[in-house]
């Protein structure tokens, strides 16, 4: 579990074949004391686990799953990423809950100065998209962002210079390719209140928003 609040950055290594995924060797630009073997980092927003840690440098296994729903498909030796180590117990919770499971890929639209922040358009496709609510929260590349505004097409964040110094948002350009994930409240309820077919485990029940009405809940 994460928080979406960014360490720092790291550079892309190495890139090797395994198998059908990918091993990828990842430089931090901060020591990663008390990172070992076996524990998760999101890269760029993705948790993915280390399976060798040595100075400030880590590798990872990337699954053909995580290959096709993120941007590590078509990763570049020298490429930038955003770095977070797991949330430990008793940490604030400066974001919001981040899971490191990529929903799907935006791109971005444009970026235009406002104020003292860049406001960015992220272009989406629907099924992300149904899960984004104004003033709600998403992971961009693993950064917690809230979102001024979304439509059919995607959605508005406010980068203030702090992220835009701090994390590759302030340098992708128009065009570029970045990770999304979905705050995972809205998943879950939609899974709550759906009835899902052949789903046995309700005993052939299911929530909806008449039985909530009806209980009092609306």
């Amino acid at each position: 579990m994460f928080t979406g609040i960014i360490e720092g950055l790291g550079t892309i290594k190495k890139i090797q074949p395994a198998g059908q995924g990918k091993r990828i060797t990842v430089e931090a630009d901060f020591v990663l004391d008390q990172t070992k073997i076996g524990d998760s980092l999101a890269v760029s927003g993705a948790c993915l686990t280390a399976v060798s840690v040595a100075g400030k440098r880590f590798e990872v296994d990337v699954s053909p799953e995580t290959l096709a729903k993120t941007t590590f498909g078509k990763a570049k030796i020298g490429e930038r990423v955003n770095l977070e180590r797991a949330l430990r117990l008793g940490d604030r919770l400066d974001g919001h809950l981040v899971s490191g499971h990529i929903d799907g890929m935006g791109t971005v639209k444009s970026k235009k100065p406002a104020g003292n922040a860049v406001v960015v358009t992220i272009g989406v496709a629907e099924p992300l998209l149904r899960y984004m609510i104004i003033k709600g929260s998403v992971a961009v590349d693993g950064i917690s962002l809230t979102i001024n505004d979304c439509d059919r097409n995607g959605f508005e964040v406010s980068i203030i210079p702090h992220t835009a110094k701090l994390t590759t948002i302030g340098f992708k350009n128009i065009g570029d390719l970045v990770n999304i994930e979905n705050d995972m409240i809205g998943k879950y309820i939609e899974r709550f209140i759906t009835k899902m077919d052949g789903d046995k485990s309700t005993g052939g029940t299911s929530i909806d928003m008449q039985f909530l009405a009806k209980t009092g809940f609306l």
